[in-house]
């Protein structure tokens, strides 16, 4: 689903944010089959997660760069949670082996397993990254960019421990009218093509003040606060 400014949320939490699986993988590259299974654990206690948008690609693509303005498809995403033109541009992309999209929200606390396979000759320079927007955010990422998976054996596995970014795009007004997620009610914008965050760049997120902290427009509460790390996310070679 993409939430624009007319989007009443009257729907239940299950529906705030949609996905469906998906993979692509590079039809200029033939061979064994590389399977991997990503489990993404929520380690939040108030910010949902988006469905997940897991690519495997070279060194060549990137889902993000510090300091330097989001994509329009990573806007979408930290801006109203809907992955899809993140997947579709990074399918375009010849850099990019394969991607997959979560089945819907990754719950405070929950837990979502993924299995994505990348027909390869062998896997040098091999690298996964993972991205979901903490929907109690105006324009807030989660994220493992760049993990390494060059060199492994089957059964090998490794946990990554994932930071929150900022898209840059929308200002971090917390306001009932600009929060897509559960904590907002009535009218709630999701994406705008208005970009008017102080800086356009991605940059480092900076947390939440929320109206416990005495900001008087914020909708979110000390629940949608969190930590870094945000996310851990378990990758696992099964062939």
């Amino acid at each position: 689903m993409i939430f624009s400014r007319h989007t009443l949320l009257v729907l239940p939490l299950a529906a705030l944010v949609s996905g469906c699986g998906s993979s692509n993988d590079n039809p200029l590259i033939s061979g064994s089959e590389y399977q991997y299974r990503v489990t993404i654990t929520n380690l939040t206690t108030g910010q949902p997660f988006s469905p997940a948008a897991v690519v495997i690609h070279h060194s060549g693509w990137q889902a993000l760069e510090l300091g330097q303005p989001a994509t329009v498809g990573l806007e979408k995403l930290a801006e109203g949670g809907d992955n899809s033109d993140f997947i579709s541009a990074a399918d375009a992309d010849s850099d990019v082996l394969s991607t997959a999209t979560g089945q819907g929200i990754i719950a405070p606390g929950a837990t979502e397993e993924l299995t994505v396979s990348v027909g390869l000759v062998n896997d040098h320079d091999l690298s996964l990254s993972w991205v979901s927007m903490p929907v109690n955010t105006n324009d807030g990422l989660a994220g493992v960019i760049d993990a390494r998976l060059s060199g492994w054996d089957v059964g090998q596995s490794e946990t990554f421990l994932a930071i929150s970014y900022d898209a840059g795009t929308e200002a971090n007004t917390e306001s009932a009218d600009t929060v897509p997620g559960p904590a907002a009610s009535g009218l709630a914008e999701g994406f705008n093509p208005v970009r008017d965050d102080v800086r356009n760049a991605v940059y480092l997120h900076a947390g939440v003040v929320t109206g416990d902290d005495g900001l008087t427009t914020s909708t979110l509460g000390e629940v949608q606060r969190w930590d870094n790390p945000i996310a851990s996310v378990r990758v696992e070679r099964l062939q």
